[in-house]
């Protein structure tokens, strides 16, 4: 397989217009991705991230805009402590508190 040498390019950010560098190894990184060329320096797409509003949570699993998820107290299964779960608990199935489920799962 072909190796493709990558230099690395200056860009402009399209948010603040300072001129950033997107090294050969950001450019293979984001092509083995299949993603595009960036359009914001570093700085602004971390803040872009941070202040994201829009719900998609972006690659974090941070949940995005939507807040924090409803918690339900339920009693563990396999200890007997209570805990919080983001789910609501059903009476026909088992909920574990987050050391037993890690120490069975």
């Amino acid at each position: 397989m072909f190796k493709q040498n990558f230099e690395d390019q200056e860009l402009q950010c399209v948010e603040c217009g300072q001129g950033f560098i997107f090294s050969g190894e950001d450019q293979e990184f984001y092509q083995q991705k299949r993603y595009s060329t960036p359009k914001r320096c570093p700085v602004c797409r971390a803040n872009r991230k941070m202040n994201d509003t829009r719900g998609g949570g972006g690659r974090s699993g941070g949940g995005g805009g939507r807040g924090p998820r409803p918690q339900f107290k339920a009693i563990c299964a396999a200890c007997g402590i209570e805990t919080t779960v983001p789910f609501e608990p059903k009476s026909d199935r088992p909920v574990y508190c987050s050391d037993c489920y890690r120490s069975n799962y």
